[in-house]
C-alpha cells in the first residue's frame, strides 16, 4: 500500500468517526424526552398522547417532509456544508427544548430539531459511499448505523446522570433565563456536543464523487431516476417497504420501555435510565453489527443478494415472541433479560437495509434514495411507534399502569406486516436473480 493510499483510508476513517459521532449526537437530542417523559408530563400538565406527539410527530413532520428535497440537496451542492448548517440547527432547537414554558413552545422546538437531523442520513450516506469502496463498505456502514443506539443509550445513561446531578441543586437559576426544571437543564447539557462537531466537521474534504451512471456533473431528472428505479421495483421496494414496522417497533421500545420500567418494574427515573441506557447501547450496537456478519454467512450458503432479506426475517420471526413477552413479564429481571434479546434483534436487520439501498443506487441518487428510505421509516416509525403505545394505553386500556401490555400488543399487530414485507420483497429478488 503507497503512502497515498494509507493517507487515503486514514481520511477515510477520520471521516467515519466524526459522521459516526454526529449520528450519536443527534440521537442523544433525539431520544433524550424519553427519559423525560414523567417530569415533563408533570410541570407541563401533558397526557400520554401529547407527550407521544412531542416524542414522535412533532420531530418526524419536518424530518421526513424535508429528507427528500435535501437528499436532492445532498446529490448536488458541498455536503459537509449541508451537514454542518443541520447540525447548527438542531443544537439550537435543543437549547429551546429547555427553555420552553408549554407544550406548544416544547413542541415547535422538537420541530426545530427535525429540521436540523433532516440533513445527517441523506449526507453521511453518501459521503461514507465515497469515501469507502463497495467492497469494503459494510463495516463502516455499520459502524455508523451504532449510531442511534450509542445515542439512545447515552441519552438515557448520561441523561439520567444530569437529571440526578441538577435535582440535587435546588431551584437552578440562569442569567436572562431565570428558573429551570432539572429536565429543561438536561435538554441545553446534552445539546452541547454539537456546537464541537460544527466546529470538526470542516476539517474533512468533501470526497469525489464515485459510482455515477455518467460523467455529467449534471443532476439526474425526476423521469430519469423513475427509468432507472422502476425496472428495479423489486430491489427497491425490499430496501424501502421492508423497514417501517421494524423501525416502529424500535421507536416504540425506546420510547415506552423507561416508562415500563417506572410504572410497573417501580424504578426511579435515574435506574431505569442506567438499566436501559446500558441495554440499549450495548444490545443495539451488538445487533447493528451482527445483521451484516449473518447475510455474510447465508450468501456464502447459496442465497447470495437475498441474504440480507432472509437474515432480516430471521431475526424478525425471532423479535415477534421477545417483544410479547418482555411487554407481559411480571418480574424485572424477566423483564430486563427478554428487552436486552428485543433491543438485539430490532437492530439486526437495519445495516443490511442501509448499505443494500446504496450498492444499489448510482452515486447521482443516493441522496433522494437516502432521503427516501428516511421519508418511508420514519413516516411510519417513529411517527406512528411512540404514538401506538400511546393510543393503546389511552384509548384501549385505559390504563397508564398497561403501557407493558401496550408495547406487547404493538409487536404482536405491526412485526407480521414487517415479515409479511420482507417475504414479498424476497420474492421479487428471487425472481430477478
Amino acid at each position: 500500500m503507497t503512502n497515498e493510499q494509507r493517507a487515503g483510508n486514514g481520511a477515510a476513517w477520520w471521516a467515519l468517526a466524526l459522521l459516526t459521532a454526529t449520528y450519536t449526537f443527534s440521537f442523544i437530542d433525539r431520544q433524550i424526552i424519553n427519559l423525560l417523559v414523567d417530569p415533563i408530563r408533570n410541570d407541563l400538565s401533558l397526557s400520554d398522547s401529547q407527550v407521544s406527539f412531542l416524542q414522535g410527530l412533532a420531530f418526524v413532520l419536518p424530518y421526513v417532509i424535508l429528507s427528500i428535497p435535501l437528499g436532492r440537496i445532498v446529490d448536488r451542492a458541498n455536503r459537509i456544508r449541508v451537514l454542518v448548517i443541520g447540525i447548527f440547527v438542531w443544537t439550537v432547537s435543543c437549547v429551546t427544548c429547555g427553555l420552553a414554558k408549554n407544550f406548544w413552545q416544547l413542541g415547535v422546538a422538537r420541530m426545530g430539531v427535525g429540521v436540523g437531523e433532516a440533513s445527517v442520513t441523506p449526507a453521511s450516506w453518501s459521503l461514507l459511499a465515497d469515501y469507502f469502496t463497495e467492497e469494503k463498505r459494510a463495516l463502516p456502514v455499520s459502524i455508523f448505523l451504532m449510531g442511534p443506539y450509542l445515542g439512545a443509550g447515552l441519552s438515557l445513561i448520561l441523561g439520567a446522570e444530569v437529571v440526578g446531578w441538577a435535582s440535587g441543586l435546588g431551584a437552578i437559576e440562569l442569567p436572562l433565563v431565570g428558573a429551570l426544571a432539572p429536565w429543561q437543564l438536561t435538554f441545553i447539557l446534552v445539546s452541547l456536543p454539537g456546537l464541537c462537531m460544527v466546529l470538526l466537521l470542516p476539517s474533512l474534504g468533501e470526497p469525489q464523487r464515485k459510482e455515477r451512471l455518467s460523467e455529467s456533473t449534471d443532476s439526474l431528472s425526476w423521469r430519469e431516476i423513475a427509468k432507472f428505479v422502476w425496472p428495479r421495483r423489486g430491489l427497491f421496494g425490499a430496501y424501502l417497504l421492508g423497514a417501517p414496522f421494524i423501525v416502529l417497533v424500535l421507536y416504540a421500545l425506546q420510547a415506552w420501555v423507561p416508562s415500563l420500567l417506572i410504572r410497573v418494574h417501580e424504578l426511579e427515573i435515574v435506574q431505569a435510565g442506567r438499566y436501559y441506557g446500558a441495554i440499549a447501547l450495548v444490545a443495539g450496537s451488538a445487533g447493528v453489527l451482527s445483521g451484516p456478519v449473518a447475510a455474510r454467512w447465508l450468501a456464502r450458503h447459496g442465497y447470495g443478494a437475498r441474504a440480507p432479506l432472509l437474515a432480516s426475517m430471521i431475526s424478525t420471526a425471532l423479535l415477534m415472541p421477545t417483544i410479547i413477552a418482555a411487554g407481559l413479564a411480571e418480574s424485572l429481571t424477566s423483564a430486563l433479560i427478554l428487552i436486552t434479546g428485543a433491543s438485539y434483534l430490532v437492530t439486526f436487520p437495519l445495516a443490511l437495509f442501509a448499505t443494500g439501498l446504496q450498492n444499489a443506487s448510482p452515486n447521482e441518487m443516493r441522496g433522494l434514495m437516502a432521503g427516501c428510505y428516511v421519508l418511508s421509516t420514519n413516516l411510519i416509525g417513529l411517527a406512528l411507534g411512540p404514538a401506538s403505545v400511546a393510543m393503546a394505553n389511552d384509548f384501549i386500556f385505559q390504563d397508564a399502569q398497561a403501557v407493558g401490555a401496550s408495547l406487547s400488543l404493538v409487536g404482536a399487530v405491526f412485526l407480521p406486516l414487517a415479515l409479511l414485507l420482507m417475504w414479498r420483497g424476497f420474492k421479487a429478488l428471487k425472481r430477478e436473480s
